[in-house]
């Protein structure tokens, strides 16, 4: 793929934007310290979610907002949101801040391009945060998934809210319009964390604003994701940090990965699901920092 286009002060704090082949892409600068570029999660979902201000304390935060979503670009098909766009994507916006390593935040799906990414280009790599994601996906992880989903509202049976959460989720995962599935996420996602009744009023904004988009949301790769067998040439540290309660990207998985990597340390968050960097946001940047340590 082609070239992109450079300007200067690309690590000034605030909303930044530049060209990939044609297509814009849009990143946010804050905080400061070395740099950590954050790949949020989905695919499709708005990057606003992920922004963790204490980790802003000690890392120059690089969101990335993925292309196909919120002001950045949008691709020809639906056929083109692909791993390896998302990876292509990801070196330009390494390329482009002109540090020669960055450390690298992936979550869920973002977790998937970092790993790809520190596999193709090991040598821009400082680091990785590996953050509710796993080394693979296919038949076996959905399946797992869906049967934790179907089995939540057991979990909360003071709250009949709870039974309405599998087919709000269904109804995300089936839709075709922006509309739709931001809204199907919304209702779905108490799902998403360790006990999100408890704490309704503190993540209500969240809830409501979430935002989404379906054709990037709805693309797949033609092969499931599995990196299992490469896990051993990615070198460089890595913190593996996941909620004891993440439905979808939960402790089996981030063993696999913390077994699979040559030098990284495992960070269970006992209270969380899959938002630990707003359920348990102290421990979160306490994981994440320890890269600057080693």
């Amino acid at each position: 793929m082609g070239s992109t286009q450079h300007d200067v002060g690309a690590l000034a704090p605030g909303a930044h934007s530049f060209t990939v082949d044609g297509v814009r892409q849009v990143y946010h600068v804050a905080g400061t310290g070395p740099v950590c570029v954050a790949h949020s999660g989905g695919p499709g979902i708005e990057w606003s979610y992920l922004r963790a201000p204490s980790l802003e304390e000690h890392f120059t935060m690089v969101y990335v907002e993925p292309v196909g979503t919120g002001a950045s670009g949008r691709l020809d098909t639906a056929d083109d949101y692909r791993m390896a766009t998302y990876v292509h994507f990801l070196d330009a916006v390494v390329t482009h801040l002109g540090e020669p390593r960055v450390y690298l935040l992936g979550h869920s799906y973002g977790g998937f391009v970092i790993q790809r990414y520190a596999l193709e280009h090991p040598d821009r790599v400082a680091g990785l945060a590996l953050y509710d994601t796993s080394p693979r996906t296919g038949a076996d992880f959905w399946a797992d998934a869906m049967a934790n989903l179907a089995t939540y509202p057991q979990r909360h049976p003071d709250r009949p809210e709870a039974a309405e959460i599998p087919a709000a989720l269904q109804q995300a995962l089936s839709a075709t319009d922006d509309e739709t599935l931001s809204a199907g996420l919304g209702a779905a996602l108490p799902v998403y964390f360790g006990d999100f009744w408890a704490r309704q009023a503190e993540f209500a904004p969240l809830q409501a604003g979430l935002r989404a988009w379906a054709t990037p949301a709805g693309a797949q790769d033609p092969e499931p994701f599995d990196v299992r067998d490469r896990l051993g040439e990615i070198t460089v540290p890595a913190v593996v940090i996941v909620g004891a309660h993440d439905f979808i990207c939960g402790p089996r998985y981030a063993e696999e990965l913390h077994a699979g990597l040559k030098d990284s340390r495992l960070a269970l968050l006992d209270k969380s699901g899959h938002f630990g960097h707003i359920e348990q946001p102290a421990e979160f940047t306490e994981a994440v920092v320890e890269l600057l340590k080693r």
